[in-house]
């Protein structure tokens, strides 16, 4: 890197909030499967065990080195629905306690992977581990679920969308916290390096190392700088950031792919915002020009940042994966924060922006009383844009039991703190019942 590019990177760490949000190692635990539960879960004990041993440690040697926060250590593994599958076990509470304990014994902060994939529909595994889904997030603190209800090549399977409504709802009665560690998508990635959704995907390596990054921060400090300039010269301005930041992330994931000796995957450059002042998404929004988010305008806004991201992201690294882009989780940016609490930003408004973004309707609290049919209808609507779209949507809510709009829930850390947001209260509940499967789109035959 050129003098000037240094120096400008060592400004962003200090000034403007620029991390590398987590090095993901992903692991194949295909040679973990045993028709025994117990021999395959000891398997999978020893392949995370022995692959990330040096996970954390190198992480923090690349931190000390070279001065650039790497906040969180995590792993993915194979969805458990397909590893768990061969076993006889009827219940797999016991393979996320196994994951959860390897994450604990390595020092990882979280481990995703307690996944399937039901986008055309179910095999035993899937219904199993969803069975289990309320008691193993229960039941664990580093474990984290996602499950893909539909894809543009599949359709959606309204079935398991009915179905996850209800399984929110129960994991939100032993404790709404453990609905951030679950995760419903449509058109799931796999080499997303981002919790709750990171899974290691069939198609990955036996091992790989994904890195995500994040700078909301830098990415508005730069905007700072073309007030008043043509969009033109915004988005490029954007484009420019985004190269930086991508660089530095490509940087640091092939020297921690060395050092492990396993394969570089992919750099995630996703603005992830996080509640600390400065570190907003919505921020940038505004700096383009919205007196709030939320206001008309804010979906087009999010569209040329989401695009110039990935752009920048694009030219300076030939492996940019994962979900890239712009995530809008209400509770872990402190401008949405403000928004929903002054009533500038809608439940309905942040469906609208989830068709051009990174993700979807994301860390939001709603009312303890949601019907799972109102959720499900959440999920199928979500579903419904990536499966149009050909891009990435997922849900994740936290129904919080006891609270109604305008009460607040508060997580910790990177999580942040929701204010609970209306949701409409007509009921979907007669075609979330109907099931069967909603047919891929028209586009989505391409052979």
């Amino acid at each position: 890197m050129e003098t000037r590019s240094i120096l400008e990177t060592i400004q962003m760490v200090a000034e403007e909030n620029l991390d590398i949000r987590t090095i993901t190692m992903g692991i194949s635990l295909f040679d973990c499967i045993d028709s025994d539960g117990e021999r395959s879960r000891q398997k999978i004990y020893d392949k995370i065990t022995t692959s990330a041993r040096d996970l954390v440690k190198v992480a923090d040697q690349i931190q000390t080195e070279y001065g650039i926060p790497i906040i969180n250590k995590r792993i993915a593994v194979t969805p458990i629905a397909l590893v768990a599958a061969a076993s006889g076990d009827h219940d797999y509470v016991a393979y996320a306690k196994t994951m959860d304990q390897a994450a604990a014994t390595l020092g990882v902060d979280l481990i995703g992977g307690f996944s399937a994939l039901v986008q055309k529909g179910f095999q035993i595994g899937d219904r199993r581990l969803i069975a289990s889904l309320p008691q193993a997030l229960a039941e664990t603190k580093r474990v984290c679920s996602s499950i893909n209800v539909g894809s543009t090549r599949a359709g959606i399977n309204l079935d398991a969308v009915a179905e996850m409504g209800q399984v929110i709802k129960d994991v939100a009665a032993i404790d709404p916290v453990n609905c951030m560690s679950l995760v419903v998508f449509a058109n799931a990635v796999e080499d997303n390096p981002f919790m709750a959704g990171a899974f290691h995907g069939v198609g990955e390596a036996d091992r790989v190392i994904n890195v995500g990054i994040s700078g909301p921060g830098v990415v508005k400090r730069a905007l700072e700088q073309v007030r008043g300039a043509k969009i033109d010269v915004v988005s490029e301005q954007i484009k420019k950031t985004a190269f930086k930041v991508t660089r530095m992330g490509q940087f640091v994931g092939t020297i921690a792919a060395q050092r492990l000796n396993v394969p570089f995957g992919i750099v995630d450059l996703s603005l992830a915002p996080t509640p600390n002042e400065g570190d907003s998404v919505a921020e940038i929004l505004e700096e383009i020009g919205l007196e709030s988010v939320g206001a008309p305008g804010t979906t087009a806004a999010l569209a040329l940042l989401n695009d110039a991201v990935k752009k920048g992201g694009v030219m300076a690294c030939e492996h940019v994966g994962g979900l890239s882009g712009a995530f809008i989780p209400v509770s872990e940016d402190a401008e949405m924060i403000r928004a929903v609490s002054a009533g500038r930003l809608s439940l309905e408004k942040l469906e609208a922006m989830t068709a051009v973004c990174s993700v979807g309707l994301d860390m939001i609290a709603i009312p303890g009383d949601t019907s799972a049919a109102s959720i499900s209808g959440m999920i199928a609507d979500e579903a419904a844009i990536g499966m149009i779209n050909n891009k990435t949507t997922a849900v994740r809510v936290i129904p919080a039991p006891g609270k109604t709009v305008g009460d607040e829930v508060t997580f910790g850390g990177l999580f942040g703190r929701a204010p609970v947001m209306p949701v409409n209260t007509s009921q979907p509940q007669a075609f979330i019942q109907r099931g069967g499967h909603i047919p891929a789109p028209i586009h989505s035959f391409k052979n």
